[in-house]
């Protein structure tokens, strides 16, 4: 079993799954400040100066953050955003990969190894 992890684990894609993973902490991080910093109060000056992660109601005892569930949905938003124009790039450049590949000549096919015995069979009744 701990043969098996190891192999697991030293495979590439954990390798690249690990690193995107950071990446995307780094990233949330910036989003995180994109929305609270600059979106949150672009849009508090549109609707009159609310913010929105101060939104909220209670029931009894609950508190519900209204507020700060719609800073999530912008955030998500944001994030998807990115991440479907980033795999459009990625995309795009896997597509111009394999049109260079296609556009190159294609060797002359072999012939089989019927047409070889047809030609040699020829040639001995040609002598």
């Amino acid at each position: 079993m701990w043969a098996e992890f190891r192999d697991f684990i030293a495979r590439g894609n954990v390798m690249d799954m690990a690193v995107g993973i950071i990446i995307g902490a780094a990233f949330t991080a910036i989003v995180t400040s994109l929305v609270e910093d600059l979106i949150n109060p672009f849009l508090g000056l549109i609707v009159g100066g609310i913010d929105f992660s101060g939104i909220s109601f209670g029931l009894g005892d609950a508190q519900f953050m209204l507020g700060n569930f719609i800073n999530a949905v912008i955030k998500f938003l944001i994030i998807a955003f990115v991440v479907f124009k980033l795999i459009r790039v990625v995309n795009k450049i896997g597509r111009m990969g394999q049109r260079e590949v296609a556009a190159e000549p294609e060797a002359p096919a072999k012939p089989t190894t019927e047409e070889l015995l047809t030609e040699i069979r020829d040639a001995l009744r040609a002598r």
